[in-house]
C-alpha cells in the first residue's frame, strides 16, 4: 500500500512536472497548492533531491525543480525512494528480504511465491511509468482504463 509520504511524494513531483523549462517552485507553494503539511513535504523532497529525483536552489529564483525530463524518471524509483520495496510483504522482497518468524521453508511457501507474483506484476508497471506518462493519464479521466487494460471486477 502506498503511504502518505509516497502519496504526498507522487503530487509534488506532479506539481514540478508542471512546471515550464528552468521553473523551480518553493516547498511553501507546492504545500498549499496540494494540500500537504509543508514540514512533512520539507522531508519528503529532501529525500528525493538525495535520491537524485530533484534539484534544489538557494536564494532568489530558487526552489525545487526535477533533476531531469519527467520522461526519464521512473514512479517505481520514486516509490522505493520513499516507501520502500514494492513487495506486499518482506519474505517476497528482492532488495529487502526477511523470513517470516512463523515460515520453516520460505522457498515451498505458497504465500510467498504469490506474494512475489504480486511484487513482480507490480515493479514491472511502476518501473516502465515515467513521471510524464503518470501526469498525462491524470488528464485522461481517472475513471478511464489505459488501453490494453481490463478492470478487476474484485474490490
Amino acid at each position: 500500500m502506498l503511504t502518505k509520504k509516497g502519496k504526498y511524494g507522487l503530487k509534488a513531483l506532479v506539481d514540478l512536472a508542471r512546471l515550464g523549462p528552468g521553473q523551480t517552485a518553493f516547498i511553501n507553494d507546492v504545500a498549499t497548492r496540494n494540500n500537504i503539511p509543508k514540514k512533512f513535504l520539507d522531508a519528503i523532497l529532501l529525500e528525493l533531491r538525495n535520491s537524485g529525483v530533484l534539484r534544489s536552489k538557494k536564494g532568489p529564483g530558487g526552489g525545487y525543480s526535477l533533476s531531469r525530463p519527467a520522461g526519464e524518471i521512473r514512479i517505481g524509483h520514486v516509490i522505493r525512494t520513499l516507501d520502500g520495496p514494492l513487495a506486499p510483504i518482506r519474505c517476497a522482497s528482492r532488495t529487502a528480504f526477511e523470513a517470516c518468524d512463523d515460515c520453516v521453508d520460505p522457498e515451498g511457501c505458497q504465500v510467498r511465491r504469490s506474494m512475489t507474483v504480486v511484487r513482480d506484476a507490480v515493479a514491472t508497471i511502476l518501473d516502465n511509468m515515467t513521471l510524464e506518462q503518470f501526469v498525462a493519464s491524470g488528464t485522461q479521466g481517472l475513471d478511464e482504463e489505459p488501453a490494453g487494460h481490463q478492470a478487476s471486477q474484485l474490490g
